[in-house]
């Protein structure tokens, strides 16, 4: 038995790499030096036998990085349970008391990732690729040495470049340059910065300005200044550009929270403080039906999202006809005596919520399709959780408008909100339309809610974050205007970010409060004013 482990064990050690077994290329010299020479030697060793195809050195290189190489006698073994073996011939040794183990140290460990990296680079899947190279860049980029290079040569080589994922190319084009750029020839190292001004990155931006202060070649250090100034300008395009998405991306958030509140006060005339609440009873329905998919639907998990949608609506409207058929129906025409109404329900609902889910906030996971983003001009990064919330808001816009406008539900609503008497006077039931409005906009609320729960934490003062700025949002549209709301959430999303970058958060949400506070002088309408029979 123990014969038959030995052969095993030989075996794997000699196929390790993944690479057909080659001839014993790897020395006992090269192999004491990497176990046991300095610092310097052991890194500059390792980075040469990870370049090589020697499946002997690979099964080293493995073995080290797990820790399990010892030196006995000026001899490297690799050790495997009770059995060790000569790393360079295979043999199998018998382990004594005077057996040494390799150490690895914290600068060891990092070549040691580059190696495994660029070892794997050719073997794994698109993803496992992807990661090795974003590994070998990093330390091209952290730590750039030219033994570096042939690691990163050889998977770039044609020979293997065909197999390459067009990501991790990339990346390694990246990491090529960056190596590059520590070359001793000054025409390489032009070459160098001038590829490196086509990537708008940070870290592109920090290794050409540390560059910039070691360089004395004149030529060179021209390269790296117009190198330099690319790099910048295209970080603040990037910037300037991802401050308008994060605000396109707010104002669609603040659409969804007032879409709702464009009914029951837009067009209801109710002041309902509790609206923030429906948002948040929408977000803790996503995360009921994510529990409920996690325990029993697993393998659907990454659908559970198509199934909150309907429920958080549910849950919220359902919420609301019962405040609507239970208070609010007292109140119509005292809106004041609505806003301490509700304001009164914002907090049992609060204190219901924390009775039954806790205080602390809870996690709602983003289904696999929503995780990740788009990277444009190198440093900005689109999510896809953010876009995916964009395009839901418009098409919910765009449900609730066609509600509206063309439908028999729509019209009697509209009906009922210009003229109650004559509706009534007309057979429409002015009561029930009353409930099915204003469970509407609960609904519309619920989800605001479950899109919410996709971009942050689930907690009973969720919705107190919003309903201040949902209600300016209608005020400023226009009471009543579906058109104002979409003009004035997207428009006050990207006032907001934008000042953000300026003056800080909380400097901008004073502006943007001044702002409405002096438009609302100007314009008490609002910015679409109703006309006509309608005012």
């Amino acid at each position: 038995m123990l014969r038959h482990g030995v052969l095993r064990l030989g075996l794997s050690l000699a196929c390790a790499g993944g690479l057909p077994l080659a001839a014993h290329a790897l020395t006992a010299p090269q192999a004491l030096e990497l176990a046991a020479g300095d610092a310097d030697e052991r890194v500059a060793q390792l980075l040469q036998l990870a370049a090589s195809d020697d499946a002997r050195a690979q099964a080293l290189i493995r073995a080290l990085s797990d820790e399990r190489v010892q030196v006995q006698h000026g001899q490297v073994l690799i050790v495997q349970g009770t059995e060790a073996v000569d790393a360079v011939s295979g043999a199998v040794v018998a382990l004594g008391d005077e057996a040494e183990e390799a150490v690895v140290n914290n600068r060891l460990r990092g070549a040691l990732d580059s190696a495994l990296a660029g070892m794997d680079l050719l073997q794994g899947d698109a993803a496992r690729q992807r990661e090795a190279a974003a590994i070998l860049q990093r330390g091209a980029f952290d730590d750039p040495t030219p033994a570096q290079l042939p690691l990163v040569e050889r998977a770039l080589s044609p020979e293997f470049s065909g197999r390459l994922d067009p990501a991790a190319r990339e990346s390694l084009l990246l990491a090529q340059a960056a190596l590059h750029l520590a070359s001793d020839d000054p025409a390489q190292r032009s070459a160098a910065a001038a590829k490196l001004a086509a990537v708008g990155q940070p870290i592109v931006k920090a290794l050409l300005s540390q560059r910039l202060g070691a360089e004395t070649d004149p030529v060179v250090q021209a390269a790296l200044r117009q190198a330099l100034s690319s790099v910048e300008r295209a970080l603040g395009t990037a910037s300037v550009l991802g401050q308008v998405f994060t605000g396109f991306s707010l104002g669609s958030i603040l659409l969804l929270a007032a879409l709702g509140l464009a009914i029951t006060y837009g067009l209801m005339g109710v002041i309902n403080m509790a609206h923030g609440e429906l948002i948040m009873i929408g977000a803790y329905a996503t995360y009921l039906v994510q529990l409920a998919f996690r325990q029993y639907l697993p393998g659907a998990f990454d659908w559970y999202l198509l199934a909150a949608l309907p429920l958080s609506f549910l849950a919220s409207a359902l919420v609301g006809a019962a405040m609507e058929r239970s208070v609010i129906r007292f109140l119509y025409g005292r809106p004041l005596e609505t806003l301490l109404a509700t304001w009164g329900i914002s907090l049992v609902l609060m204190q219901g919520v924390r009775s039954l889910f806790g205080a602390q906030n809870v996690g709602v996971e983003n289904p696999s399709w929503m995780s990740g983003g788009i990277t444009l001009l190198g440093s900005l990064t689109l999510p896809w959780n953010r876009i995916i919330i964009i395009g839901f808001a418009f098409a919910v816009l765009l449900a609730v408008a066609l509600l509206i406008g063309k439908t028999r539900l729509g019209l009697f609503v509209r009906g009922v909100t210009q003229n109650r008497p004559i509706a009534s006077c007309m057979g429409v039931n002015t009561a029930r339309i009353d409930t099915y409005a204003f469970a509407l906009g609960s609904g519309i609320a619920g989800l605001a809610g479950c899109a919410l729960s996709q971009v942050g934490n689930v907690g009973p003062d969720l919705g107190q974050n919003y309903i201040v700025d949902s209600f300016m949002v209608v005020v400023l549209g226009g009471v009543g205007q579906l058109a104002g709301t979409v003009y004035a959430a997207l428009g006050l999303g990207l006032l907001n970010k934008l000042l953000e970058g300026w003056a800080g958060a909380v400097l901008a949400k004073i502006a943007v409060l001044v702002f409405i506070i002096v438009f609302i002088q100007k314009r008490p309408q609002g910015i679409f004013a109703l006309k006509g029979r309608q005012a």
